[in-house]
């Protein structure tokens, strides 16, 4: 008995790659950004499986970055997501032209901040059975960047809170003294007598007491 012969990596008999939808292809739709370019970076995924449901949402700050970083960074964090959840078949969507030029080998990758990133993410997308990329503009694209956004907005809130709340302490602890000095009144100007020792923004209550002059 003659065996036909096997399908090389679960393609057809000659050789070409089996239908998407036989793979069950994943969609995974990614974005990144900076604001700043060079600025806070971070980026956003969105995963759906063969039926459209959503099954990772990805996001992350990824510190001082360009654009163009950040979006490599987004493609490997979803290559990573599947082949971390045995995905066969995958295939991405992005809105960097750049990007998807580069990874399709119609654009050279010539910055070296790229080119490792590029290299990583050009041997992920090989270890898939059936890998795709495409560009797609910003609307189809929504979701992703909401992501990134919050990663970023997120960070940034963070900040401004630990800002608050040492602003706040320095009041309290400022608040909690009463100190009398004494000030002149000159040409529409307060001057102190002595020099005050306060972190900067901190708000003080002034009394005035008119003091007769000795």
């Amino acid at each position: 008995m003659v065996r036909p012969p096997q399908h090389p990596r679960g393609g057809s008999l000659f050789g070409e790659p089996e239908p998407e939808a036989k793979l069950a292809a994943y969609r995974a739709n990614i974005d990144g950004g900076s604001r700043g370019n060079p600025g806070a970076a971070s980026y956003g995924v969105v995963i759906r499986n063969p039926k459209g449901e959503v099954v990772a949402r990805l996001k992350k700050y990824i510190g001082r970055m360009t654009n163009n970083v950040a979006e490599y960074y987004g493609l490997i964090a979803a290559l990573d997501w599947a082949q971390s959840n045995q995905v066969r078949a995958l295939r991405i969507e992005s809105d960097s032209e750049l990007l998807v030029k580069q990874m399709r080998g119609r654009y050279r990758v010539k910055s070296e901040d790229l080119k490792p990133l590029f290299e990583r993410a050009k041997k992920m997308s090989q270890s898939f059975f059936s890998f795709r990329i495409d560009h797609v503009y910003r609307e189809q694209n929504a979701e992703a960047d909401a992501l990134a956004n919050e990663a970023l907005d997120e960070v940034s809130g963070a900040g401004s809170a630990a800002t608050g709340r040492a602003k706040m302490e320095n009041r309290n602890s400022v608040s909690s003294e009463t100190k009398k000095l004494k000030a002149r009144y000159y040409k529409g100007l307060l001057q102190l007598a002595e020099q005050l020792d306060l972190p900067d923004d901190t708000e003080v209550e002034i009394l005035l007491r008119r003091v007769p002059k000795s």
